[in-house]
């Protein structure tokens, strides 16, 4: 499961960045065409944040869809799975959106 080892580096680099500040909501976006199960994330970041400053965050992601543009007709079109097809047929396709795995805020509470 890489999603834990992908969960595990946002969690070191939040801490890396924000110390023992208590940390009350993380924002993230994981395209759809990434390769990262956004259920598992959430799972592991639950686990992944306790003990931390992290713990007891609450966790947003936004799950873009895909966008590509077809080499063979030039029409952009979206994508929502792997296959990477034009509506024209063709597979000759350039991904342009949706492969995005970022953390987008931060949110840290106030004493």
């Amino acid at each position: 499961m890489h999603e834990m080892a992908i969960t595990q580096s946002v969690v070191d680099a939040i801490v890396a960045k924000l110390g023992d500040a208590a940390v009350t909501s993380v924002r993230l976006e994981i395209g759809r065409l990434s390769g990262v199960v956004p259920d598992s994330v959430r799972f592991c970041f639950d686990v992944l944040c306790t003990g931390t400053s992290l713990e007891g965050a609450r966790l947003d992601i936004a799950e873009p869809s895909g966008r590509a543009r077809c080499r063979a007709c030039g029409d952009e079109f979206t994508l929502d799975d792997f296959i990477l097809l034009c509506p024209c047929g063709s597979a000759d396709v350039a991904v342009l959106a949706g492969r995005e795995l970022r953390i987008t805020s931060v949110e840290v509470g106030h004493v």
